[in-house]
């Protein structure tokens, strides 16, 4: 499946973000111009897209307010992005970022839940605005 975006990561940007372990993510609270606070995540590039999983899953405060506002601003590999959220419910894009996640975060004990359904259930695309 190919899905276009009018805006996206530059190649500079997507190199730096698939190394950077340095994720904020602060979705808008409710009244759509408060950044929330941000939360450490893990995140990983996959097919030029860049995305993210939420440890406690749909039930994650910060996934809850990504998915009602679908906007707010990331910090990732040293700099701070306005960007969208997309909830991604494709099952074989789930599996690439579930390859990804394997790759990147390897040696953390942390990996195999992050694998887990619920927390699988919370990958977003994030594009920049």
């Amino acid at each position: 499946m190919v899905v276009e975006y009018k805006k996206s990561w530059d190649q500079d940007q997507l190199l730096r973000f698939a190394s950077a372990d340095d994720m904020r993510v602060s979705p808008f609270y409710s009244d759509g111009k408060t950044y929330g606070t941000p939360t450490w995540i893990w995140s990983v590039v996959v097919d030029d897209q860049l995305y993210i999983r939420a440890w406690n899953g749909t039930n994650s405060r910060w996934y809850r307010s990504a998915v009602e506002q679908k906007a707010g601003r990331i910090h990732l590999a040293g700099s701070n992005f306005k960007v969208n959220f997309e909830v991604v419910s494709d099952n074989d894009l789930n599996e690439l970022v579930d390859d990804e996640y394997k790759i990147k975060y390897s040696d953390s004990s942390y990996l195999l839940p992050m694998l887990q359904e619920n927390p699988r259930n919370s990958t977003l695309r994030i594009i920049p605005r």
